[in-house]
């Protein structure tokens, strides 16, 4: 390597290192994971029936880096994603009224609570 180069990539990286310290502090977002608490493990909801989804916000950030929540089933794990059973609702309403879908009845169940990150409920029983 050359000094030429060298000197170039000194530069660049202390040019770098100036701009990412300069971004305020007003930019920075924190990621909110609060727990889903209802359904719980044990419960058992009936196709067609409405239920509040519901997670707790306590210790919620002042800047989260998405506040629009969505809310899936998941089936032995896997979510699904292109059937939301909620969407659009700010994370820290804290609960959200859902209707259960036509599904499989089956014990394996799950809600995912997106905004942030995907937060799983225990694991509950869907009925017909």
């Amino acid at each position: 390597m050359t000094t030429s180069f060298m000197n170039t990539l000194v530069f660049f990286l202390v040019a770098l290192a100036a701009v990412v310290s300069a971004v305020p502090v007003l930019f920075l977002r924190d990621v909110f994971v609060p727990p889903v608490t209802y359904p719980h493990a044990g419960t058992v909801w009936k196709i067609g029936q409405r239920h509040n989804v519901t997670w707790d916000t306590a210790g919620a950030p002042v800047n989260i880096t998405n506040k629009i929540g969505r809310i899936v089933l998941a089936k032995g794990g896997i979510e699904d994603i292109d059937n939301p059973i909620a969407s659009n609702f700010s994370i820290l309403l804290g609960r959200i009224e859902v209707t259960v879908p036509n599904v499989t009845p089956d014990s394996d169940y799950a809600v995912v609570l997106f905004g942030d990150s995907g937060n799983f409920s225990p694991t509950f029983t869907i009925e017909n």
